[in-house]
């Protein structure tokens, strides 16, 4: 198991979903693992899982848990909780930036025109929060000269799924990780974008469950499905790694890192690439782009 002691690491969005399954896996690692979102009390969202809950399956992975109430939309919260981990810990590790608004009807097929313009809220908390949280924690780790920061991310970034607003967000994720990737460089940072497949979350398994259709699709076949631990066992060996910023600036197939790090699912499985069914990634970390030397 890849040691992540003494490591601090920030996950966004992780009341539940990837993000959960991220800290998680971080604090299995070893990890201290601030848990952020919006959820604290059991039932108020549609979905189970709350921060604290997350906060204490890290703790009893392993790691330490600290759940943060942070609403990813809100400037000041976002830089109260870098503020508060900079104060208690004084450094920083790992930030994954996972938050993101998804509306409810996210799979729902209708073209831009007859959507709510409320879908925009995508782009707030999902392109503009990972913005911010990354400015924070970059002054963190700038600081102390190391640390990683990792867009999850997905083959929507080049393949249409589900509508314009999310491949937008997705799309323009993946360009800011590179594009920060530029600027850490000299400062020993890195900032990359993990492509990820479909994960049985709790919002994925409702889903298949209520549009058994969805099986059909290569997309969201269970077939090449993960559970939301995969990602965080690839974060956590991309965290361990000691030559991490030759990955710098690029976008990666989550399961091709896997094979790579010989990493498994948490049933042992192998999660294929679908790069040749939906797509590669367009950026290549910058220290294999002759134009960014």
């Amino acid at each position: 198991m890849t040691d992540l002691a003494g490591k601090v690491a920030v996950v966004t969005g992780a009341s539940r979903g990837i993000g959960k399954g991220i800290a998680v896996a971080l604090g299995a690692a070893g990890a201290t693992v601030y848990v952020t979102g919006r959820t604290v009390t059991p039932g108020s969202h549609p979905l189970p899982g709350t921060i604290t809950h997350t906060a204490s399956e890290v703790a009893r992975r392993g790691g330490v848990g600290v759940a943060v109430q942070v609403d990813h939309a809100s400037d000041t919260q976002v830089a109260s909780l870098f503020d508060r981990v900079r104060d208690e810990r004084g450094r920083l590790d790992i930030l994954v930036n996972n938050a993101f608004a998804l509306p409810e009807d996210l799979t729902d097929a209708k073209p831009f025109w007859n959507r709510p313009l409320t879908d925009w809220a995508m782009v707030e908390v999902g392109v503009r929060s990972s913005f911010v949280a990354a400015h924070h924690a970059a002054r963190i780790m700038v600081s102390q000269q190391s640390g990683l920061i990792v867009a999850t991310s997905g083959h929507v970034g080049v393949t249409y799924t589900y509508g314009v607003v999310f491949g937008l967000c997705k799309a323009a994720v993946d360009r800011m990780a590179r594009d920060m990737a530029i600027e850490l460089q000299p400062h020993n940072v890195a900032s990359l974008s993990l492509w990820q497949g479909l994960t049985f979350t709790e919002r994925a398994q409702r889903n298949l469950a209520d549009n058994p259709e969805m099986t059909r699709s290569t997309v969201t076949n269970p077939a090449v499905g993960c559970s939301p631990e995969f990602p965080g066992r690839v974060i956590a060996a991309l965290a361990a790694d000691p030559a991490i910023i030759k990955r710098s600036g690029g976008t990666f197939i989550t399961a091709e890192l896997a094979d790579e790090y010989g990493i498994t699912d948490v049933d042992g499985r192998r999660i294929p690439s679908l790069r040749a069914e939906r797509g590669a990634p367009i950026w290549k970390p910058i220290a294999e782009n002759q134009y960014e030397q």
